[in-house]
């Protein structure tokens, strides 16, 4: 059974497969890239202190800064458009999907901080989740409304689906005429020999 407000037919299968393996092939390329060792002389400690980092990285300069913000919101952003489009729903409030969209986006990029904690030479740093969650949600921002919208203008021109039209009428029902019930005696519950 279809969900109201979903894409209907072969295209929302289509749709949805496509998403599905955007998304396992996404979240592979991210686990790769972000939970490889790293062969590093020394580390830096784990910030915790929500944008002190790009603090840092801004008072070193314009271009190492705009290079880290750019990686940090780069690195989940196809997740703004992927999560949704495995959903499949056409309709609904964008605001709750942006919400469900960066609540996602939010805990996949706190998981792999968490796991990078067991990975030599990675470090926890909070302002990569704030940046993640970010992207996902400018992404989901810039491209989700427009492409739902124009997949429902799509439907739209094609014309509404007809619904199903039930079968005409085949005539009167046939009855059986009903048969009394034999009156209850002794002799049914007598034994022959």
């Amino acid at each position: 059974m279809q969900r109201q407000g979903s894409i209907g037919g072969s295209a929302a299968i289509r749709i949805r497969v496509t998403g599905g393996v955007l998304l396992v092939a996404h979240l592979a390329l991210v686990a790769w890239l972000m939970l490889r060792p790293l062969d590093v002389p020394w580390v830096t400690p784990a910030n915790l202190r929500p944008l002190a980092g790009l603090r840092a990285d801004l008072a070193l300069g314009w271009p190492h800064a705009a290079r880290r913000i750019c990686e940090g919101l780069a690195l989940l952003a196809p997740l703004g458009v992927l999560l949704p489009m495995t959903h499949g729903r056409l309709t609904g409030s964008p605001l709750a999907s942006l919400l469900r969209t960066a609540a996602a986006g939010a805990l996949i990029s706190l998981g792999i901080a968490l796991l990078q904690t067991g990975v030599p030479g990675r470090v926890v740093d909070v302002d990569s989740l704030l940046l993640n969650t970010a992207g996902v949600a400018l992404a989901h921002v810039a491209i989700v409304p427009a492409a739902r919208a124009r997949l429902r203008h799509r439907g739209e021109r094609r014309g509404p689906t007809a619904p199903l039209q039930e079968d005409p009428p085949q005539g009167r029902t046939p009855t059986i005429p009903r048969v009394g019930i034999a009156p209850w005696s002794d002799a049914s519950s007598r034994t022959v020999p």
